[in-house]
């Protein structure tokens, strides 16, 4: 049974919220600032279970937390999709006229730079997390100064909204990982998505004969993200999705797989949250 969950970031953050969600409302959090904070957490048994955002629908991938979960052969036993809503927020009666900075998150600036226009005289600062912006303005009982998070942490850091969601594309989703320390959440029969690690070597159509496999195995390649492998120049490492309805059929594709393909690993099988 998970007790306690390690996540990036603070209460009132979009990992906060995740956890919520997935788990319950009681859950001990481990409030991490880094990822590599969070994957420590986890291997030093700190914690149970980890939430590590792995792409969003307007940035794409997150890279680095890839790699962190295949470096420390970490297992993703779950994933969850977050509906990202940007809102500003500050010190009770402020007006947006009134704000002369806004701290936030590099990601969350970045999504929300068209509102931001129409306000030339606010300057714009990248910082660590969301939420962390929004208790450091009420602890400090900071004026003239925004921060851009959820409607959660305004809750918990006693803000008011000045403008909710101002993100430029009002449609944007997170994916994030559950990840744990071994495999074996999920019940075979239940579990329909596979997330894979594999390389393949420099021979015309090596990628493309991988994939055939898949697609003779009947699974449904959802995600494909390439990764330099630092050691081999010009060698890289393909972090892939893939969805399926029957096991037997994706137990197929691994074990063929398993022989064409260099360094192959499964990096989690569990349920499809998109169902």
């Amino acid at each position: 049974m998970i007790k306690s969950v390690a996540i990036q970031g603070i209460k009132g953050s979009f990992h906060h919220i995740v956890s919520e969600q997935f788990f319950n409302k009681s859950i001990d959090l481990i409030e991490c600032l880094t990822f590599d904070g969070v994957v420590d957490a986890l291997t030093t048994e700190s914690c149970d279970a980890a939430i590590m955002a792995l792409e969003n629908s307007i940035a794409g991938s997150i890279i680095p937390n890839y790699a962190l979960i295949d470096k420390h052969n970490l297992h993703v036993v779950g994933e969850h999709y977050l509906d990202i809503q940007h809102n500003l927020m500050a010190l009770s009666g402020q007006r947006i006229e009134d704000i002369k900075e806004v701290y936030s998150h590099p990601m969350a600036l970045l999504q929300c730079k068209a509102f931001f226009k129409n306000y030339p005289h606010i300057k714009l600062v990248e910082d660590k997390d969301t939420a962390e912006v929004a208790e450091r303005i009420h602890k400090n009982q900071l004026k003239s100064v925004g921060a851009i998070a959820s409607v959660l942490a305004a809750e918990i850091f006693e803000l008011d909204i000045l403008a909710k969601s101002i993100q430029t594309i009002k449609h944007n989703e997170t994916r994030f990982a559950i990840v744990k320390r071994t495999n074996s959440e999920v019940p075979e029969s239940e579990i329909n998505k596979a997330s894979l690690k594999f390389e393949a070597n420099h021979k015309r159509g090596s990628l493309a004969t991988i994939l055939n496999v898949m697609s003779d195995c009947k699974l449904n390649l959802t995600k494909i993200q390439s990764l330099p492998i630092i050691e081999t120049p010009w060698k890289y490492a393909f972090f892939v999705d893939v969805t399926f309805n029957d096991y037997s059929d994706f137990k197929k594709a691994k074990s063929l797989i398993e022989i064409m393909a260099e360094g192959f690993k499964v990096l989690g099988e569990y349920k499809n949250a998109k169902l």
